[in-house]
């Protein structure tokens, strides 16, 4: 859970600190104190999108820290993670993040200790904490997004199911336009192939040799000093080791290293230092005489041979004529005709290969037609279990008598995606399958189906999306769940039964929620209240706790606007008498 938050210079609030627990933490406050910058606050120490205007103009920063301690399957992933990216938990096994946002726009985010990239704590979010607002609720209304939550309920053996089909229906995408691109383009594929062709016969003729280049340069540049190395190496190996052009008196390097050392062997007895010398000495002449051996090697292998210049010159001009026109060296056109070779292959539009090609792309298409028609069965049984679940979360949320429907029907042909026939039906198929997907309301008892969009209020939806998040809590997700002000449009009895819901996934979650209603803000087990100080020359706001008295008159305020009235705060005080009660399990 989120055990701490703190924010520094974001809109009106200047500094100050959430202390948070498990279970349900709710934020209240008057309107703009800046319950909103709690949420934003959020966002950002969770790898949201930046927004510099709303860094206050001092200190010319706005900073958010976090405190995570998890447990469990999440605190293994997430620690797992943040070590792999160099960082580290606390000794306790807390997790420190923070993010800092600048007046000019630039951003920085810590994690574990470690500097990190903004995605990590995007990362971390994903594991940790799932925010809804009003926002959300609108996204629920679209189509696509319905059908990702059916398939997020279906449950585990449904996605992998959804990522063979994505990946079959990519590979199938592959062929087809692959297909399409040559019979498109065959006149173009067939000049560039050409091209490519007599480039590869004017290299298979050279038939370069990696490196090639390079040798034949050293070796011209031996023939063409033959003469100079030839004396050099001469001179040398007679004074390493004598010659025939030299005298009886002229010493060479291995006789003298002979007399120094049975010289200094003669001694050896007096100071064996010079006898350790002595066997160096003897080391050296080993390696001189080696030296004279390689010496006479090379002069017999140096070869002055005018034929085999002129051979060189030749191979080494055509060398040239290649690297003028394909790369760079040798090894450069070694591999410009591997590419070529490549390239051929995808330019080929001969009748084989395209009826190849036809017969590949026809497999994988009825290999995407079985998957989506496997897809939609599976989303046909969830949507059963999805509607019946949040049917009866609605009954709980004031709502005894309306009804959730899932329609699970095939995707209409002949728009710009491509149709299979899936289960007997000619459908539009998509990577997500051949379906689309429709929460349907009935409110009450002989209303009609409707989509959510059209049957559903301000207030019913919130509920309906509450309905949602509870029965989605219950197959797992992220142990931190955030609720901005869904209670809007909603009051008496179904507020109530909000806040009862609350409650209960506050049991299994850690549950942060801003909210406008005294029914919900009475089953926290921490109360927040964010209030605004316009004392000085600027609104800035702070956020406390609030417990017993204090707790009673804030909810006082919310209930009449009077958080002094007795009348008031004996009302907040059987409702909050009334929430403990329920909370109990």
């Amino acid at each position: 859970m989120l055990e701490e938050l703190r924010i520094t210079g974001l809109g009106v609030i200047e500094d100050t600190t959430l202390p948070l627990t498990g279970g349900m933490n709710v934020i209240t406050g008057e309107t703009g104190a800046g319950k909103t910058m709690v949420v934003t606050g959020l966002g950002l120490l969770f790898g949201g999108r930046a927004d510099a205007g709303r860094v206050r103009a001092q200190p010319g920063r706005a900073m958010v820290e976090g405190r995570l301690r998890l447990d469990g399957r999440v605190a293994d992933t997430v620690h797992a993670r943040v070590t792999d990216a160099g960082g580290e938990p606390d000794e306790d096994g807390s997790l420190l993040l923070s993010r800092t946002v600048t007046v000019e726009g630039r951003s920085r985010a810590h994690l574990g200790g470690r500097s990190m990239p903004v995605s990590m704590l995007g990362e971390v979010g994903e594991q940790v904490v799932a925010v809804h607002g009003q926002s959300d609720q609108l996204r629920l209304l679209r189509p696509a997004e319905q059908r990702a939550a059916l398939d997020r309920f279906a449950g585990p053996a449904h996605e992998k199911l959804l990522d063979a089909l994505r990946e079959a229906y990519t590979g199938w995408r592959v062929v087809v336009d692959d297909l399409a691109d040559r019979r498109r383009n065959a006149r173009e594929r067939n000049q560039e192939a050409d091209l490519l062709r007599l480039g590869l016969d004017e290299i298979t003729r050279v038939d370069p040799q990696p490196g090639e280049d390079d040798e034949l340069k050293a070796e011209a540049q031996r023939l063409e000093h033959a003469e100079g190395l030839r004396t050099a190496a001469q001179l040398a190996q007679q004074c390493v080791a004598g010659g025939v052009e030299a005298t009886d008196e002229t010493p060479d390097a291995t006789a003298l290293l002979g007399t120094a050392r049975r010289t200094l062997e003669a001694q050896a007895g007096t100071d064996p230092a010079l006898g350790e010398l002595a066997v160096r000495l003897e080391e050296a002449a080993t390696l001189v005489t080696d030296v004279s051996a390689e010496l006479s090697a090379y002069l017999a292998a140096l070869d002055a041979d005018p034929a085999r210049l002129q051979v060189l010159h030749e191979r080494r001009a055509a060398l040239r004529a290649l690297t003028r026109k394909y790369a760079d060296d040798v090894d450069g056109v070694i591999a410009w005709a591997e590419r070529a070779r490549t390239r051929l292959s995808d330019l080929d539009t001969s009748d084989e290969l395209l009826a190849e090609l036809d017969r590949e792309a026809s497999r994988l298409a009825g290999e995407v037609a079985e998957l989506a028609a496997r897809v939609s069965t599976s989303r046909q049984e969830a949507a059963v279990r999805f509607a019946e679940q949040v049917t009866v979360e609605l009954a709980g949320l004031a709502m005894p008598h309306a009804r959730i429907e899932v329609a699970v029907l095939p995707r209409p042909a002949g728009r710009a995606e491509p149709s299979l026939p899936v289960n007997g039906v000619e459908a539009g198929v998509g990577p997500d399958g051949a379906d689309e997907v429709e929460l349907r309301l009935l409110a009450h008892p002989g209303a009609p189906s409707l989509p959510l969009q059209r049957g559903a209020s301000g207030g019913e939806l919130s509920r309906v999306m509450l309905a949602i998040e509870v029965v989605f809590a219950g197959s797992g997700g992220p142990p931190t769940l955030v609720f901005d002000e869904v209670d809007a449009g909603v009051g008496g009895q179904a507020a109530v039964e909000i806040g009862r819901r609350l409650a209960r996934l506050a049991r299994s979650h850690q549950v942060l929620v801003v909210t406008h209603l005294p029914q919900v803000a009475a089953f926290a087990d921490r109360h927040l209240v964010v209030a605004k100080d316009t004392g000085g020359a600027v609104t800035t706001s702070g956020v406390r706790v609030v417990e017993d008295t204090e707790r009673a008159r804030e909810l006082a305020r919310m209930l009449a606007g009077l958080p002094d009235s007795d009348l008031g705060i004996a009302h907040a005080e059987e409702l909050l008498a009334v929430a403990a009660k329920e909370r109990r399990p």
